[in-house]
């Protein structure tokens, strides 16, 4: 009976430890996950802070840029009303610009002496808008005094780029910002001296756009297509219709895989492969019910090394156009990318460019095949229009123009309004302090219409 309270005992005691050693090792768990947690909770907060630093840093250099931009538009303007309006935004863009700076690490001190660039800028472009807005244009010394500010915007926007590359590849910390940050904003500070600012509670904000999709490209477009022409086709009649516009002698099949519904262009969708090539190298295309017009093409090849350069293939894409039936087409913008090339082409009209009748083709720069096409805005827009005689000669326009002594050519073109309609315009090229721009003024009222600064990239043309 001993014997077996004593094993009984024993039994007991093993399982007390067993059950003190659970408890430990829970208790030793539960600590070990309240530290992961608190870590993890920390570096979320952590992530947290850095994305509202990061957001408010690329905000402001974002208004920067548009500060910039727009006090070039402001000296290229050639109305006071268009001036007016570009000073208002300018203005707006300064005090955004401010409120994003006033987020960051960054001391007072230093923040004031940056802040008080922005708000000269905010002051001066609404003192002038104000003017502009009266009917009095800007005089020669105000001239001066809007290149002086654009001069140190661009100092500015240069010492911010470069501290945006230092963030982006990881060379800068947040919480390193407010020494190195410091010394950069010290050192453009150097060159601002005379500066003040006030806040505005509005969130526009200018972003660039592909000139080399047209500074137009997204244009409101008809409702009903002026361009779309012939009868209603069968899906076999477009079968051949893709067998022309690739080459017959390059088609291997065409399958007809489906139909778009839409109010403006419906139509049959393919895919097409090709002899000596392999199936995974295949076109798509869109077709219209209405005159078997190819909407949309895209060929999916391998482009390898470009061998071509851009004139070349501006002439074969111009070439290729003219044996699919579209006569007239001038190239206009493109953008370089991946040994390929995207060139706009805009219908001419008695010597007058018309930016709403738009084509785009994608050309591989390895061998010069047309590798992509687009035609809508060619569909929706064409026609034939009634161009009217021009109200001021060419003459007359320049001595209008403030920033004359800059342009390089004057000629006519028709450009699409963002309200579906169409203006007969002035195209004014020319250069200001290093930077392109295309002013246009209407022909028929003297009115400017539309302000574009151009930046030239390797890889093709862009627009603010």
């Amino acid at each position: 009976m001993g014997k077996f309270r004593g094993k009984l005992l024993d039994w007991k005691n093993r399982l007390s430890d067993r059950h003190m050693y659970s408890v430990v090792v829970v208790l030793l768990a539960v600590v070990a996950a309240w530290g992961i947690y608190q870590y993890k909770r920390a570096a979320d907060l952590r992530q947290e802070l850095d994305n509202q630093y990061n957001r408010a840093f690329y905000e402001m250099v974002g208004y920067v840029q548009n500060v910039e931009v727009l006090l070039m538009k402001s000296m290229v303007s050639s109305t006071p009303k268009m001036a007016a309006e570009t000073l208002q935004e300018a203005w707006q863009q300064a005090n955004l610009a401010q409120t994003n700076l006033g987020q960051l690490p960054i001391t007072q001190e230093v923040l004031a002496n940056t802040s008080k660039f922005l708000s000269q800028v905010g002051d001066f472009a609404y003192a002038l808008d104000r003017q502009n807005i009266s009917g009095k244009g800007i005089n020669e010394e105000q001239y001066k005094q809007l290149e002086q500010l654009h001069e140190y915007s661009v100092s500015l926007e240069d010492g911010l780029n470069n501290l945006q590359a230092s963030i982006s590849d990881g060379r800068i910390k947040w919480n390193e910002l407010a020494d190195k940050g410091t010394q950069l904003f010290k050192k453009q500070s150097e060159n601002l001296t005379s500066q003040l600012f006030t806040e505005v509670d509005n969130t526009f904000q200018e972003f660039p756009t592909l000139i080399y999709d047209g500074p137009f490209s997204d244009h409101m477009i008809s409702l009903k297509p002026r361009g779309l022409t012939g009868d209603e086709v069968s899906v076999e009649q477009a079968t051949e219709r893709v067998k022309k516009f690739f080459g017959e002698d390059k088609v291997a099949s065409v399958e007809h895989t489906g139909e778009i519904q839409t109010d403006t262009l419906p139509a049959y969708n393919f895919k097409i492969t090709f002899k000596d090539r392999p199936e995974e190298e295949f076109a798509t295309a869109d077709v219209t019910k209405t005159g078997g017009h190819i909407i949309w093409m895209l060929y999916n090849r391998n482009v390898e090394q470009e061998t071509l350069d851009i004139d070349k293939v501006k002439q074969m894409g111009k070439e290729f156009l003219e044996s699919r039936g579209f006569k007239n087409m001038q190239d206009t913008y493109y953008l370089k990318e991946d040994s390929t090339a995207t060139i706009n082409y805009a219908y001419e009209q008695d010597g007058v460019i018309v930016y709403s009748d738009l084509i785009k083709v994608k050309i591989a720069l390895d061998n010069g095949e047309i590798v992509g096409f687009e035609s809508k805005g060619f569909l929706m827009n064409h026609t034939e229009r009634d161009i009217p005689e021009p109200q001021f000669t060419e003459e007359q326009v320049k001595a209008d123009f403030m920033a004359k002594r800059d342009l390089s050519t004057v000629g006519l073109a028709i450009i699409p309004t963002n309200f579906g309609s169409e203006v007969f315009c002035y195209e004014l090229k020319g250069k200001l302090n290093d930077s392109d721009f295309i002013v246009y003024i209407n022909a028929e009222t003297g009115v400017e219409e539309q302000v574009l600064i151009i930046i030239n990239t390797p890889n093709g043309i862009l627009t603010l």
